[in-house]
């Protein structure tokens, strides 16, 4: 379709402590957004945030119990699946900056076909 054109990509990192994973998405200057009308809070528990630390080599004081790590705009009621290369990060594990959770074959299919409709804008 006409928004394929505008489709970016590039390898990043979300820290420099993470390896680089390809990310595609419109620049939201390439186009008329629509406005969001749901806003997805991604939280982590403190927990989990001192293991993803600890292999990262990170140290923090912080002590409240969930932080955000992703605040996320969108235009549907409903959890977008994950994006597939974060799946895959998080797979890794976390010494490379992922989560430590493996991957569940059925949710990861379900968020290939909603990503191959879709694109982040940013």
């Amino acid at each position: 379709d006409e928004l394929q054109a505008l489709v970016r990509s590039d390898y990043e990192a979300r820290t420099e402590l993470e390896l680089p994973v390809l990310t595609r998405w419109i620049p939201a200057s390439a186009v008329a957004p629509k406005r969001a009308t749901h806003l997805d809070l991604i939280l982590y528990s403190r927990e989990q945030i001192r293991k993803e630390n600890a292999a990262m080599g990170v140290t923090s004081d912080e002590s409240a119990p969930w932080g955000i790590i992703s605040v996320k705009a969108q235009d549907v009621a409903f959890e977008v699946p994950m994006n597939p290369i974060t799946m895959m990060r998080n797979a890794l594990g976390v010494e490379h900056g992922g989560s430590g959770v493996e991957i569940d074959r059925e949710k990861y299919a379900a968020s290939v076909d909603f990503w191959k409709k879709h694109v982040v804008l940013r």
